[in-house]
């Protein structure tokens, strides 16, 4: 049943890709959640392989706590980010070098400026020189999720939808099935994980797909929607399997918590990049 109406009307309904809830186009539109453009990408999409995230699971600021969230809007407010306003390269900047100054006490370096300046370029995949105010929000909340909260606590944000897809791609890296992959497979899962679907026709030729995010696990070429940077968590995960050998073992317990951080940040239907998390 929709999950405004809670009326039954079928070929009607729009799914979620990320949870069990399903709307008709009409009571999206009527709640003023969607604007006109977003509306359609969910009749567009809501029934291809790529899907689409409710108006719940595409806003993942909502997973913060209100202290959280008040902590986070207090900062924006100190360095003087109006919230639902476009931002540029230099305010990110400015933003950058007052969060270091204030929690690290020190300015940032020239490779951090870099790194700012490459998520900004993540964050803005169209290239038009600014990023959309949700797109921060989405990639400052999912920082302040990585930074405060544990891997299992993490977890249990999950929903049944994204621990089944997350399971399937397990199992087809488990290929002996004895439950067991390795380290290097899970970098590649976990970062392509981040490779937004442009077209359907792309994901007709995936081998692996994870909540509309096409996953070429079989392919040792993985390309990204934008630059990694050295503080990304793929480019930790590639430093990592520079530091180990790439055919440690990794169970499924160690894969879902290790891969929750990525599952999150990939819900929001933005095309943007939400992969760039400090440290």
């Amino acid at each position: 049943m929709c999950d405004v109406c809670e009326v039954w009307t079928a070929d009607d309904l729009f799914p979620c890709r990320t949870c069990t809830r399903v709307f008709h186009d009409g009571c999206v539109r009527e709640l003023g959640y969607l604007r006109a453009e977003a509306l359609q990408a969910m009749k567009d999409t809501a029934h291809t392989t790529a899907g689409w995230s409710c108006y719940y699971c595409d806003n993942v600021n909502l997973l913060l706590t209100e202290e959280e969230m008040y902590s986070l809007m207090e900062t924006f407010k100190q360095c003087k980010i109006i919230p639902e306003s476009f931002l540029v390269s230099d305010e990110l900047l400015q933003y950058r070098h007052f969060v270091s100054k204030q929690l690290f006490d020190k300015d940032l370096t020239d490779e951090e400026e870099e790194e700012a300046l490459a998520q900004f370029a993540a964050l803005d995949p169209e290239k038009r020189g600014q990023i959309e105010w949700a797109d921060f929000l989405y990639h400052e909340s999912l920082s302040v999720l990585r930074k405060f909260r544990t891997e299992n606590s993490l977890v249990r944000l999950l929903t049944p939808k994204e621990r089944d897809r997350a399971r399937a791609v397990f199992q087809s890296l488990d290929q002996d099935k004895d439950g067991i992959i390795t380290g290097s497979e899970t970098l590649r899962a976990q970062t392509s994980w981040f490779q937004k679907l442009s077209q359907e026709q792309e994901s007709q030729s995936c081998n692996v797909r994870l909540m509309g995010l096409c996953s070429p696990v079989s392919s040792m070429g993985i390309s990204h929607v934008g630059p990694i940077s050295e503080n990304s968590p793929a480019s930790s995960g590639s430093e990592r399997s520079r530091d180990k050998d790439d055919n440690w073992a990794v169970s499924w317990d160690a894969f879902l918590r290790e891969s929750s951080i990525y599952i999150l940040a990939a819900r929001p239907n933005s095309s943007a990049m939400h992969i760039r998390l400090p440290q």
